[in-house]
């Protein structure tokens, strides 16, 4: 994957809600694990 690369928001926000929910199965959680190591940082409030 090239560096310039990143998950959306939209998937991102889905893949914090899988990673919450108890009944998720272990590869669903992986998979929004590896998702949202590719969603870029973010940005501190001043």
């Amino acid at each position: 994957m090239a560096k310039t690369e990143h998950t959306s928001k939209t998937v991102a926000a889905k893949a914090s809600k899988i990673l919450k929910d108890p009944k998720s199965s272990k590869a669903m959680k992986s998979i929004a694990a590896s998702a949202l190591t590719q969603a870029p940082d973010r940005k501190k409030r001043k």
